[in-house]
């Protein structure tokens, strides 16, 4: 949690939808092809007595690029004259990739990273998830470039701690999976 910055108590006070749209423009350092929002991590924005005050739940505890993120948000409001603002980790619930919409999912496959396997979040709501720990399911996600469900993984761990190394067995290529979590 970072400390609040005051600079200026007569500023005026974006609306929270707006500093949402605002925080979309934050990639995230590790995927920078996706933001900060498309990630799921931004879980409320709100004016606290006359603080702005930033809600963020990193994808898990121990995740290297969450000062980061937090650093880069106090840098982008201050650019938009956010004058008082306080980042807050919030840790429960945790994060899960079920948090990570569609249009994010696309947006990491088109840059060659394979998405979490939908409904296999850890979270244990989903059926999906239930039937795979019963030996059912389809636990491989397919090749983000050819789109082979023929994949196999290398190694648990990959290029950053949230994805493992994978490889296409047609096309041959190897592939970072984005782990469920």
């Amino acid at each position: 949690m970072t400390a609040p910055r005051t600079t200026d108590s007569a500023a005026p006070r974006p609306d929270p939808a707006l500093v949402r749209d605002w925080l979309s423009e934050v990639p995230d350092p590790e995927i920078p092809v996706i933001s900060i929002t498309d990630l799921g991590i931004v879980r409320d924005v709100a004016w606290e007595e006359g603080t702005l005050v930033v809600r963020v739940t990193p994808t898990y505890s121990g995740c290297p690029a969450t000062s980061v993120i937090e650093m880069e948000i106090e840098r982008h409001l201050a650019e938009r004259g956010v004058a008082s603002l306080r980042v807050e980790r919030q840790l429960s619930p945790p994060w899960t990739t079920d948090w990570i919409g569609a249009e994010a999912r696309e947006k990491l496959r088109a840059y060659g990273i394979a998405p979490p396997i939908d409904g296999t979040a850890s979270d244990g709501r989903l059926a999906a998830r239930a039937a795979r720990l019963a030996g059912g399911g389809n636990a491989s996600p397919a090749c983000p470039r050819c789109g082979s469900a023929r994949t196999e993984e290398v190694s648990r761990f990959g290029s950053t701690p949230c994805k493992a190394a994978w490889r296409c067995t047609d096309c041959l290529e190897p592939f970072d999976y984005f782990k469920c979590i």
